[in-house]
């Protein structure tokens, strides 16, 4: 049990260290290029974002997940996934190359064919790497994977800002995303031992298919429905609307997913190692969501309320559109990460084909959401998007009460207070802005400055139990390298 909490502990340090890095540099770069390109050449890459996500999603098959899950697992089955892995790489992106044209001729745009037919390499270059990172990911190494993702996102966002500033257009990032990707395999190959032997067996593929398959085809639901709106948005509007709402959604994105990738990434993998163990999975997860929620609650809110001096002030009057998009996704944001807990819990029991289910009933929501809204506009399907995000929080979290004994209302109110919290302290941001501050960036900084010390106050004052387990990650260092302080808080 020591040795569990001790690598949660490390590899929550170095996923927390690998998010926050990894987001910052993309948040950098995200509003380098902002500043240096137009809106409708970053909505051409978010037309074009639903296939090769699609494609990459069959890339995996719900291999790597399988990995993770499976307590005991040989050097045949890694190395059939890494062949299988290759294979599905080079057929993907041959189908895209070979739909290039129908998908330019969908969105009007010509200039797509070349895009996409060069971004399909995306596809063989991941390939490469996928059992390496599951493996990974099962050890719980982050450390690894954080030297990985941090070094590949400096160089290929350097590229990408090198090209931009060349007049390379929307093939600056293209190619960042390119580089990004081979940069990220090559570090894989270099800074893991394994490596494939030379046999392949489809016994092997169709026992962890049984289990991955169920993951696929959720996997397969969740890619095109998360996507679905660039599609709509891109075929009923223009390039420009897709620019501004895949702004916004990436703004919102930063600090939900940020977040929540960081805990989860760690909690599926300890859950998996410990899931026989249903009562100190509970106990696992009623810290996680405490945790989740304790952060990600006044992130939203404080976003939504500085959202105008912000886009002012980091991408400039010309990204003024995406404004309202992004006050009202951040209302999706809320409950994202009490979605991907309790997925994470289902998916480490073993329990995919709850996960499949799950993820079609949502995915009929979304269809009916679009069907009735997208007549009065982009608007009107993201408040249909914050209806439906409020609905799948309940479906997820229904099986628990089953499964764990924690309910969906133990969970309401387990965190109710952290929203009190972040809802009192967003109403006294939001008055600020009725002061006299002149300039965007002194309104911003007030705000942000007025927000952080009212939540502290608040959280001190209340003593919530999450904020001092943050505390005490916060200001622990990992001993030796090697696990942390015996008081750390842990999964």
């Amino acid at each position: 049990m020591a040795d569990i909490k001790q690598k949660t502990n490390l590899a929550l340090f170095w996923s927390f260290t690998e998010g926050v890095g990894l987001r910052g540099v993309q948040f950098v770069v995200g509003i380098v290029l902002a500043r240096m390109l137009l809106p409708e050449q970053f909505g051409m890459i978010g037309m074009l974002t639903i296939f090769l996500m699609v494609a990459q999603t069959f890339l995996d098959s719900g291999f790597g997940a399988a990995l993770i899950q499976r307590p005991v697992i040989s050097d045949k089955d890694t190395s059939s996934i890494f062949y299988f892995n290759i294979a599905v790489g080079v057929a993907a992106a041959g189908c895209l190359c070979l739909a290039a044209p129908w998908v330019a001729a969908f969105y009007d745009q010509p200039v797509l064919v070349g895009l996409l037919r060069v971004m399909s390499l995306l596809l063989v270059i991941n390939s490469l790497g996928l059992v390496q990172s599951a493996l990974l990911s099962k050890a719980i190494d982050f450390k690894t994977q954080t030297k990985i993702t941090l070094i590949s996102t400096v160089l290929s966002g350097g590229i990408g800002i090198g090209m931009a500033y060349r007049g390379f257009g929307v093939w600056s990032l293209a190619v960042q995303q390119l580089a990004g990707a081979a940069f990220r395999v090559v570090l894989l190959w270099m800074l893991y031992s394994w490596r494939p032997s030379w046999v392949f067996s489809l016994r092997s593929l169709r026992e962890m298919f049984g289990f991955g398959s169920k993951l696929l085809a959720s996997g397969l639901l969740n890619t095109i429905f998360e996507n679905i709106y660039l599609i709509v948005i891109g075929r009923v509007f223009s390039a420009a609307q897709v620019g501004y709402f895949t702004r916004a959604n990436q703004l919102q994105q930063l600090p939900s997913h940020t977040l929540t990738g960081m805990v989860s990434r760690v909690a599926f993998p300890v859950f998996s190692s410990i899931q026989n163990d249903r009562e100190r999975v509970k106990r696992g997860m009623k810290k996680a969501l405490a945790t989740l929620v304790m952060i990600n609650f006044p992130m939203m809110i404080g976003l939504a309320v500085t959202a105008r001096p912000l886009v002012v002030v980091l991408l400039t009057d010309k990204w003024l559109p995406c404004v309202p998009y992004l006050q009202l996704l951040c209302l999706v944001g809320l409950t994202f990460p009490l979605h991907v807990i309790n997925l994470s819990v289902l998916q480490a029991l073993g329990r995919s084909d709850l996960f499949l289910r799950l993820e079609i009933i949502k995915k009929g929501l979304v269809v009916v959401n679009i069907a009735i809204m997208w007549r009065w506009g982009i608007m009107a399907m993201i408040g249909g998007q914050v209806v439906i995000s409020l609905a799948s929080y309940y479906l997820n979290a229904y099986y628990n009460k089953a499964m764990l004994g924690y309910s969906v209302w133990e969970q309401v109110g387990d965190m109710y207070p952290y929203l009190l919290n972040a809802v009192a302290m967003g109403a006294i941001v939001h008055a600020v802005s009725y002061l006299p501050l002149g300039h965007p960036i002194v309104l911003l900084a007030c705000q942000a400055m007025t927000g952080m010390v009212i939540y502290y106050l608040l959280g001190r004052l209340l003593g919530f139990e999450a904020y001092r387990d943050v505390r005490k990650m916060v200001w622990s260092r990992p001993a030796g390298h090697a696990a942390y302080r015996k008081e750390q808080v842990c999964l």
